[in-house]
């Protein structure tokens, strides 16, 4: 018999990306298994930094124990703050907590400064974790990377349920055309400047598409021109599931270098269309997949070094097209069947 469950969700309003589609993937696999399934979203804004404590409250408000006097058996929060909620069956599967109070505070993309009122922010989101986190039944998260964080600044330990991504079977290769493609919403942590730099000094000529939009858009398309690389780049913009797919498809390589990324679902995707990806040696997650010479080329995040890289694929294809069949088959096996085995077996 199905369980009424309620994932709790966070959502910054006009805004989507592997995130919301992962909260979707995870209700419909529950769904298709034979469960009532809701979402609950509540909006999110850490700008002034005090709201980021306003809206946590509203989590912790938050009655999700029952609707129209009948219970909810399960409550799955995914990220920073749903997983305040109480609930007596709270199982968390974690996408990334609110990194601008641990791992971001101390890199180049720090958004909270050293003012007093963001120094209590910093105290306050960290307090609530460390009452929240323990009140779960089980947590687990996204990736190894997500736990290492959680072990690292919280002191509590987890297990990693990799997610597939969202097309599953439709991921395919028809070809490996001499041109690059970067997939992703167009923030600063992305690093697309980055690839756009590597282009300007690698010896090809190799042409890129980049799929996606973002507040970084009009600054990425300046630089390209700057660089002058504009000519050999295609801002496509937002694109349809079957341009997606297409792109996969034919491209010679995936370049996706984020900044310790939780998890990536541009990696699995590459990976499941038989392509190499290239990334940099503090991409995070992404490294959890792709290993160097084998799945794909690790780099240092230097233009030169990433252009060493895009050179080197550019001018073996069929070595690309090995490294991506050998990505393919070792992600082969990760699928929602595991997960919500793994999700479900400490549920009450």
């Amino acid at each position: 018999m199905g369980m009424r469950i309620c994932i709790g969700a966070v959502q910054v309003p006009f805004v989507r990306g592997g995130a919301e589609m992962l909260v979707e993937s995870l209700r419909d696999a529950l769904v298709e298994r034979g469960h009532t399934v809701e979402v609950v979203a509540l909006p999110f804004k850490w700008y002034p930094s005090r709201q980021v404590v306003s809206h946590a409250l509203a989590w912790r408000l938050l009655d999700v124990t029952e609707a129209q006097g009948r219970p909810i058996d399960l409550f799955i929060p995914t990220k920073f703050p749903a997983y305040l909620a109480r609930h007596p069956n709270k199982v968390t599967w974690l996408f990334h907590q609110f990194r601008q109070a641990y791992d971001l505070d101390e890199s180049a993309f720090k958004e909270l400064s050293g003012t007093p009122e963001d120094e209590w922010v910093k105290r306050k989101v960290r307090a609530m974790d460390a009452k929240a986190l323990p009140e779960s039944r089980a947590i687990h998260t996204i990736a190894q990377n997500v736990s290492r964080r959680l072990q690292r600044y919280n002191g509590v330990a987890s297990t990693t349920l990799y997610p597939p991504p969202p097309l599953a079977e439709r991921y395919h290769c028809s070809d490996y055309e001499p041109f690059v493609l970067s997939v992703g919403r167009l923030d600063a942590i992305k690093r697309v400047d980055l690839l756009l730099r590597a282009l300007a000094v690698s010896s090809g000529g190799l042409r890129c598409v980049v799929a996606g939009t973002g507040p970084e858009e009009a600054r990425l398309r300046a630089l390209a021109k700057e660089l002058g690389v504009d000519r050999r780049v295609e801002f496509a913009g937002f694109v349809s599931t079957e341009r997606l797919l297409e792109l996969y498809a034919r491209c010679g390589m995936v370049y996706y270098a984020p900044y310790d990324e939780d998890y990536g679902f541009v990696t699995l995707e590459a990976l499941r269309s038989s392509k190499p990806v290239v990334t940099a040696d503090d991409s995070g997650g992404v490294l959890e997949f792709i290993r160097h010479g084998e799945t794909g080329l690790v780099a240092a995040p230097r233009p030169e070094a990433v252009a060493a890289a895009l050179d080197r694929l550019a001018q073996d294809p069929q070595g690309g097209a090995r490294m991506g069949e050998r990505g393919r088959n070792e992600v082969a096996d990760i699928s929602w069947d595991r997960v919500l085995e793994g999700l479900l077996a400490t549920a009450t």
